[in-house]
């Protein structure tokens, strides 16, 4: 039987998500029928939150998820998946022919454009959580707080958080928010290559709120071709440790390193291989023992803690 991913909530007041995510970000890379086969596998596996992005894939990835959703909608109800979607960042595209440069734009009017046509393009008649992608240096946060209020009062987003920010620009956005809006998660990059939450208060911060991190690119830098000598420590490490665990292969061993933080992370993968998706799946079975799980640390910052 399929390995069943089970759900937890993000925060006190929910929203409940899989325990393991699935990031849509290459999906322009792939055929719809592909595509379609990823989403259908994740369901399989109870996999049932799907990370999106406006600029995922130059502002394509959004529309062949909501391609793929309607082909399926029948079966699958709109409250049986979460949707997640991410604004902030402007590309240089075709498709936006009034960007000039890489910027970002966190006004009350890009919120609110951004979000309602997301909505649209995913046809998911709402979004359950609704990030700011990175930090902005010109970000007012009365007028994120004013956008949040409206996406929520009219429908269109149930919860809101970020992704990228410090614990400074977290607390500082959270103290604008009415009493009634909450940011529930900052959305960062953890794997064993990067550790930099572990230590820089972003991790600390989220469980000391009772949140939860959801973590991008997990497995980053770890099995490509471009693998350095950190990546190279770093799957050895994996290695030895799924032989001791009976022969798991090192990708699971990775996400349930991930898994295992107090912060009780949610990992996103975006692989595009089917399989792959089943391995995540299984990852949440895997049981690190702590020196297991410090090893991999060991690995990936070339030293032992101190």
């Amino acid at each position: 039987m399929a390995t069943q991913v089970q759900h937890s909530s993000l925060s006190s007041s929910g929203p409940t998500f899989s325990e393991i995510v699935y990031g849509v970000w290459n999906w322009d890379s792939i055929s719809t029928d592909q595509a379609d086969a990823l989403f259908k596998t994740c369901l399989k596996h109870n996999i049932t939150t799907f990370d999106n992005a406006d600029i995922y894939g130059g502002y394509a990835c959004e529309t062949i998820f909501g391609e793929v959703y309607s082909h399926n909608a029948a079966a699958v109800p709109r409250e049986s998946i979460q949707v997640v979607s991410k604004t902030g960042i402007c590309l240089i595209s075709e498709k936006r022919p009034l960007h000039e440069i890489k910027f970002y734009d966190t006004s009350k009017e890009h919120i609110i454009k951004s979000a309602r046509n997301s909505v649209d393009v995913l046809h998911a008649r709402y979004l359950d959580l609704f990030l700011l992608h990175r930090p902005d240096p010109l970000m007012n946060p009365q007028e994120v707080a004013e956008a949040f209020h409206f996406l929520k009062t009219n429908g269109f987003v149930k919860h809101f958080g970020v992704s990228n920010f410090t614990p400074s620009q977290f607390s500082l956005l959270s103290s604008y928010l009415p009493p009634d809006i909450q940011l529930l998660t900052n959305q960062i990059q953890l794997s064993p290559t990067y550790t930099s939450p572990l230590y820089d208060g972003t991790l600390d911060q989220l469980t000391e709120k009772r949140l939860r991190p959801m973590t991008w690119s997990p497995l980053r830098g770890l099995f490509g071709v471009n693998q350095d000598e950190r990546s190279a420590r770093v799957v050895a490490a994996l290695q030895k440790i799924g032989s001791e665990l009976g022969g798991v292969e090192e990708d699971k061993v990775a996400l349930a390193w991930n898994l295992k933080h107090p912060s009780k992370p949610f990992p996103i993968i975006g692989t595009l291989k089917t399989d792959r998706v089943t391995k995540a799946a299984d990852s949440t079975k895997i049981q690190l023992t702590r020196q297991q799980w410090f090893r991999i640390l060991a690995a990936g910052e070339g030293r032992e803690v101190p």
